[in-house]
């Protein structure tokens, strides 16, 4: 029979909301235990340079801030598991999450499990994401390191319409590679990057391969009518395909938008279950950053902690 622990306040998830909600939770002796899932830190473990977070005016890498919030979260106390959340039980009190190794119960559950990037899959993609060499999902986080290049946004909804109009602010040109003829953005925004003289639109293309040793120099394209191959000069890649919500193991249990995001009540970051919880990129499609991460996560700790203080 796998070991059973529990904690007042259970954080699933160790990005910017699980570790400051872990903090606030630990200062107030609410003794909170983070199940750290499989990527402990989030997507920030994949940024090689934040700079736009404030207290780092020379800037940081991803892993280095969130070894920073770690140690700061375990500072006061919180209690670190490293372990996948499989399965959740949100019916009764304690709640309770079956792990890979252990269950896990609280009195209150902060979800804080994130949203992961959508990527394509390529040959070399996943090789130059992970070492900084040019291919990133985040026009606001990395935009400002191709300032003066030549980049290309891959997507045709309204983020990368939103992430191709940002970047032309920095970098000397933009080509927005879509696979189709036609955009599935909205008409605002589609008007917006067909107006703009420093975006190039290459309809009918599938990207097949990211080019590159040590950093991206372009991208090899399929014309998806004529089968015909080019290759794209480009310093940079910014995939918007989307995200997906790290939520699959509340279906049915908590309330979702048709993306799988986590609804939670207006102005506080209550879940339709009482006493629990939901804060980050699990429950925000609008901004995903750090920063913003983190501030849900203060409040998910301080909502927790009066929900217990009223309900016990």
């Amino acid at each position: 029979m796998r070991e059973e622990i529990h904690s007042k306040v259970l954080i699933l998830g160790a990005g910017p909301a699980g570790y400051t909600a872990a903090i606030y939770a630990a200062r107030a002796n609410l003794d909170p235990m983070m199940v750290c899932g499989p990527e402990p830190g989030g997507q920030l473990t994949t940024t090689t340079e934040v700079e736009n977070y404030p207290g780092f005016p020379k800037g940081i890498t991803g892993p280095e801030m969130m070894e920073e919030f770690q140690k700061q979260a375990e500072r006061f106390g919180t209690r670190l598991i490293y372990d996948l959340g499989v399965e959740a039980d949100l019916s009764k009190r304690p709640f309770r999450v079956v792990g890979e190794s252990a269950v896990y119960t609280g009195d209150t559950l902060i979800i804080a499990t994130g949203a992961s990037a959508k990527w394509l899959g390529l040959p070399n993609e996943q090789r130059l994401r992970l070492s900084g060499g040019g291919v990133t999902a985040c026009a606001t986080c990395d935009g400002a390191f191709y300032r003066d290049m030549d980049v290309a946004v891959i997507g045709g909804g309204d983020t990368a319409m939103e992430e191709a109009g940002f970047l032309t602010r920095m970098c000397r040109s933009v080509h927005l590679i879509h696979r189709r003829d036609s955009f599935r953005a909205s008409k605002i925004m589609q008007k917006r990057v067909l107006e703009n003289p420093k975006i190039t639109v290459h309809w009918n293309r599938a990207t097949l391969d990211v080019l590159g040793d040590d950093r991206v120099t372009g991208l090899r394209l399929q014309d998806t009518v004529t089968g015909a191959l080019e290759d794209l000069a480009v310093s940079g890649v910014f995939l918007a395909i989307g995200h997906q919500p790290n939520s699959g193991i509340f279906n049915g249990q908590l309330d979702m938008d048709e993306l799988g995001y986590l609804k939670v009540t207006p102005g506080s970051t209550a879940t339709r279950v009482p006493g629990v919880f939901a804060c980050g990129d699990v429950a925000d499609k609008v901004y995903r950053q750090a920063v913003s991460a983190a501030g849900t996560g203060c409040m998910a700790a301080i909502d927790a902690e009066r929900w217990l203080a009223e309900h016990g």
